[in-house]
């Protein structure tokens, strides 16, 4: 079995009867795929990170409580979790660290230091601004401050008609 395709169903499990969640992680990390096909990224590893970018949320909600689970909590409770899940599934010690700092780093977009982290931070946007229902102002807003790769702003100016 394809490394990302158990990763996937490991995360389903995870995240078992929060839907929500799930759409999250599976639409951030399908884009995350694109948007790396696209720039000649590591794909499987783009992959693997959309898929577990969002795994500190649970830790975070059982210490501080459901709605209580900051972007930073995210980033601080994340790492271990992915950590177990990409070795449960087999990947090399050098992608599970590399994954592991994008999954506690996503959230702190000043320290942007490789393709892999840009690519997961506008896939992270772009479902976060439809899921959040951001006005197009500051979608726009956004993508001229954060975005980078050709393809990440492309797919947000055609999808919200910027």
């Amino acid at each position: 079995m394809n490394k990302n395709v158990a990763l996937y169903n490991e995360m389903i499990a995870f995240f078992a009867g929060d839907a929500r969640r799930c759409q999250h992680f599976i639409k951030v990390a399908s884009l995350a795929k694109q948007l790396a096909e696209s720039e000649a990224a590591d794909t499987e590893l783009v992959e693997a990170a959309g898929l577990v970018h969002d795994c500190g949320i649970k830790p975070g909600e059982a210490k501080y409580g459901a709605g209580h689970c900051t972007g930073k909590i995210q980033e601080q409770e994340g790492p271990a979790v992915a950590r177990e899940l990409l070795q449960k599934v087999g990947y090399a010690p050098e992608k599970i660290e590399r994954i592991c700092y994008l999954v506690g780093h996503h959230h702190t977009y000043n320290m942007i230091d490789g393709l892999d982290y840009q690519l997961l931070v506008e896939a992270d946007f772009i479902v976060n601004f439809y899921e959040d229902g951001t006005p197009k102002e500051n979608i726009a807003t956004a993508v001229e401050r954060i975005f980078k790769t050709e393809s990440g702003i492309k797919l947000a100016k055609t999808m919200f008609g910027l």
